[in-house]
């Protein structure tokens, strides 16, 4: 609890409340997970999951390699069952088909991150460079896959403009356009090896200067459009899911 404690007051305050709403939003959607139509079960409990990998901030264990790396894999798992659920919530909207029940969506999405475990168990403690890989995997499986959803939510509501739940579908899609904006640029700075932790380690292995100090305008900007698009995102999607709740319940 100590440990718990003392990473709690050395958190960015910008990380702290994202964790906070992000914790929000997972209590509520594995609540409302259980509590409504199979068609929202993948989708609830997807948003669980991201709270679970985002958790890590405040995990006392975190100092763990592969503990980390698995956090990353269960971000990446997230959004592939949002994505999933939404497909299925489209499918429902235009066939008004359900396939399976709730038990098998909670079994298969368990399977997976099991079987992701025993993939980091089984295989040696990650790197910093191979952590950084996980991370980088996560963040383009997030960007491709928002810029899909964001289609599948658009035409979600087109099919149920006229009921009462397709305003909680236009508040999906900001949440999904704050994520967007958050991953991207967290990825953008991935990519030209601008991530400040990455930096660091670079500086330090190589002992050779970085682009880095050329590019500090963009570089500092990409990094608070990251910080305040995570914000947003987590807050949006906290508001989400109370006003999803306070919908259907």
């Amino acid at each position: 609890m100590e440990k718990f404690i003392e990473l709690l007051t050395q958190m960015n305050p910008f990380d702290l409340v994202q964790v906070v709403f992000w914790g929000l939003a997972g209590a509520i959607s594995f609540y409302f997970s259980i509590g409504n139509a199979r068609v929202w079960t993948s989708i609830s409990s997807g948003f669980f999951l991201i709270f679970l990998s985002q958790a890590y901030g405040i995990n006392p264990w975190s100092h763990y390699q592969k503990l980390t790396a698995f956090h990353y894999i269960i971000g990446t798992i997230a959004i592939m069952t949002i994505t999933h659920g939404f497909l299925e919530y489209y499918i429902f909207c235009r066939t008004f088909e359900i396939s399976g029940d709730k038990l098998i969506v909670y079994l298969s999405t368990l399977f997976v991150l099991v079987a992701a475990g025993a993939f980091l168990v089984i295989n040696p403690t990650p790197s910093p460079n191979t952590i950084r890989n996980f991370k980088i995997v996560e963040n383009a499986v997030w960007v491709f896959l928002c810029a899909i959803n964001l289609e599948i939510i658009r035409k979600i509501y087109a099919a149920i403009k006229d009921s009462d739940i397709a305003k909680g579908f236009i508040a999906f899609g900001i949440v999904f356009v704050c994520i967007l904006v958050w991953r991207g640029a967290d990825l953008y700075l991935q990519i030209y090896q601008w991530d400040r932790d990455w930096q660091d380690i670079i500086t330090l292995m190589t002992e050779e200067s970085t682009d880095i100090a050329d590019y500090m305008v963009r570089v500092q900007f990409a990094q608070e459009v990251n910080r305040y698009a995570g914000l947003l995102s987590g807050i949006s999607v906290g508001g989400t899911f109370i006003y999803l709740y306070n919908l259907l319940k």
